[in-house]
């Protein structure tokens, strides 16, 4: 089965969502948070979330978006950045551009002389 609508794509990824493109997607989930499950209500403050977060090589496109509500969509946010870090990380560790520890190795220092005080 086709699409009647063509699917909606942003030209960059600051984009704004068109509200007609933010509709299709909540009616899409039938009214619910995709991560949570429950029925949004009027008066809950939700986002259009990209499934696969654009830092982590989502495209943004209507296909990628899912509504979600606010206290969700942080949580998410914060594991998204996560990710992102961690990815980073063993990326430049593998190439070896990891960086070296500034911390000092602790020792006692050298044994004072008899002769000098």
């Amino acid at each position: 089965m086709t699409r009647a609508v063509e699917e909606w794509r942003g030209k960059t990824d600051d984009t704004a969502i068109p509200a007609r493109v933010r509709l299709r997607v909540f009616e899409a989930y039938k009214g619910k948070c995709y991560k949570s499950g429950r029925k949004i209500l009027a008066g809950d403050k939700w986002q259009l979330d990209h499934i696969v977060a654009l830092i982590n090589g989502g495209e943004h496109r209507e296909s990628n978006l899912a509504p979600i509500l606010d206290a969700e969509h942080k949580a998410k946010t914060k594991a998204d950045v996560s990710t992102k870090s961690k990815t980073a990380r063993m990326r430049a560790k593998h190439l070896g551009q990891w960086p070296k520890s500034k911390a000092r190795i602790p020792s006692r220092g050298f044994q004072q002389t008899r002769g000098m005080k």
